[in-house]
């Protein structure tokens, strides 16, 4: 009998979870697991008229298209400069905070301030700064240096570099500062008992503890790099200098053309390679705080 009771009493548990999560469950499965698998279909079909099965046609012919392969050089490029960046510096800053150091709240206002500005006061602020009558080029002016539209020149994706750390410092900052903070002290006064090198302390005690948070900062500056078309779009409009032209330009015009298949098939490849970094760092921090998990 009490078994009995038992069971309906788990069936019952279980009918109430399913109840509770059934909306996220259905609005997930609507508005992205639906639109994906419509995505990769679009990808794989000749045009929305015939729906003749053409397989990876689309995709040798977007590796054709030079406008993609330029956003995607472009894309890699910004990422691959802004994203290690976006965790060095703050971890760095961290540390630096968590320091006796003067004016420190301070410092932490202003590292944390960009993530209460609007995205368009940005933008304005960065036009006044490097726009061809911008205040930096009135700056250099001073030492005889030339008019440079920073824009439409060759030094446009560093402006386009340091508007992203300028907004992402802070909050990768904070979250790096409360997970120094959980790192055990004891562990530390340990090693400082032992005659441990700071070298020894950061690799040993501090990198290990801290992989689970250069992991999330990492993924969460990575997708934000990819989303930092929104800034040069603002900033730029729909067709920029060569060097800003994104992943998400090219998807944002192929769009507005109606060029289905070949928005698809960008949208299905770069879903691919984002699924597979993530893997890559996830079987890295696996290795490196496995011990500390343990």
């Amino acid at each position: 009998m009490k078994k009995k009771r038992r069971l309906n009493e788990c069936r019952r548990d279980r009918l109430r979870d399913l109840a509770f999560l059934s909306p996220s469950v259905l609005g997930v499965a609507v508005f992205f697991i639906a639109p994906f698998f419509v995505i990769v279909y679009y990808s794989l079909i000749n045009n929305p008229i015939q729906h003749e099965f053409v397989l990876f046609r689309n995709f040798s012919a977007l590796f054709r298209n030079s406008a993609f392969v330029t956003a995607a050089k472009n894309t890699a490029g910004l990422s691959l400069v802004a994203v290690p960046l976006a965790v060095v510096l703050p971890f760095l800053l961290a540390q630096l905070l968590e320091c006796r150091i003067p004016l420190k709240s301070q410092f932490r206002t202003f590292f944390l301030s960009p993530m209460m500005v609007p995205v368009a006061s940005v933008v304005l602020i960065w036009q006044v700064i490097f726009s061809h009558n911008g205040s930096l080029n009135d700056l250099l002016g001073l030492f005889g240096a030339g008019k440079i539209d920073w824009l439409k020149s060759q030094y446009a994706q560093l402006v386009v570099v340091t508007l992203f750390l300028w907004k992402n410092l802070g909050y990768n900052m904070i979250l790096f500062m409360a997970a120094l903070n959980n790192i055990p002290g004891e562990l530390i006064e340990v090693a400082d008992i032992d005659g441990a090198t700071p070298w020894f302390k950061f690799r040993n005690i501090t990198l290990r503890y801290l992989s689970p948070t250069i992991l999330f900062v990492t993924i969460l500056s990575l997708i934000n790099s990819f989303k930092v078309f929104r800034e040069v779009y603002l900033l730029t409009g729909e067709y920029p200098v060569e060097s800003l032209y994104m992943l998400q330009h090219f998807m944002n015009n192929t769009f507005a053309s109606l060029d289905y298949q070949k928005l698809s098939a960008a949208a299905v490849l770069m879903a691919l390679v984002m699924v597979v970094i993530i893997a890559l760092l996830f079987v890295l921090e696996d290795k490196l705080g496995k011990d500390v998990e343990g």
